[in-house]
């Protein structure tokens, strides 16, 4: 049964620009999939609009069953807690702890300390950084503010995890690194949605694949199927 499907959607932006043209897919429940463009082809736009960052100019987005392009703003928060997303930017708290800016994701929640604290341990221990909740983000590399960044998404225990250009400001080993922690996360159920421009990461790990093109759906690659046709 799809978690995610998308129907004729399409998204026009008030200077004219069509990012996103009748696209229609599905994403099952446990899926790990890319999606991949060059610069501007709609990528971003189209994960945004499953998590209502944006919403369609037309068609359908569906979340579990629920067409979120047409949730009042004021329910929005429903569909945001069964997704965590992560940016390449990391959006950490600079004056807070590792601990804190993973514990904060929860605490807007109104969740008490005692829920909060196993919860907090167990993201850091799965992204491999358990031993480094009393640091700040600034005395870490970026591969692991990227972690923290990750722990902070996961946290709640989304179904959907959004990856937009997660390995976009690291290095090639550290890239391959927060990939092997989003694999980890995949495995034990969160479906994972990554947008990236990094060929050799996704041809590396010969998961499912989506590649738009100027805004339309241009190819569907199943898991294992997956060849870089830009070389």
């Amino acid at each position: 049964m799809s978690l995610i499907r998308i129907i004729d959607a399409n998204k026009k932006y008030p200077n004219g620009v069509t990012a996103v043209y009748d696209v229609s897919l599905s994403i099952n429940k446990g899926e790990f999939v890319f999606i991949i463009g060059s610069t501007g082809c709609g990528k971003s736009t189209l994960v945004k609009m499953i998590y209502r960052e944006v919403k369609p100019t037309s068609g359908k987005i569906l979340v579990g069953g629920v067409d979120v392009a047409k949730l009042r703003n004021s329910r929005v928060y429903k569909i945001r807690r069964k997704i965590g997303v992560v940016y390449q930017d990391f959006k950490l708290l600079n004056q807070s702890t590792v601990y804190e800016n993973v514990a904060f994701a929860l605490e807007v929640l109104g969740l008490p300390k005692s829920e909060i604290h196993p919860k907090v341990l167990k993201a850091l221990d799965l992204v491999g950084l358990k031993g480094k909740v009393k640091q700040y983000p600034n005395q870490l590399s970026g591969g692991e503010q990227q972690r923290v960044a990750i722990a902070r998404a996961i946290v709640n225990g989304p179904k959907i995890l959004i990856c937009d250009e997660p390995t976009g400001n690291l290095d090639e080993k550290t890239s391959f690194e927060i990939m092997k922690v989003l694999e980890e996360i995949n495995k034990l159920g969160t479906t994972v949605i990554m947008v990236t421009h990094d060929h050799e990461i996704v041809e590396k790990m010969q998961k499912r694949v989506i590649r738009l093109d100027a805004g339309r759906l241009l190819k569907d690659y199943s898991e294992g199927t997956y060849q870089n046709e830009s070389n």
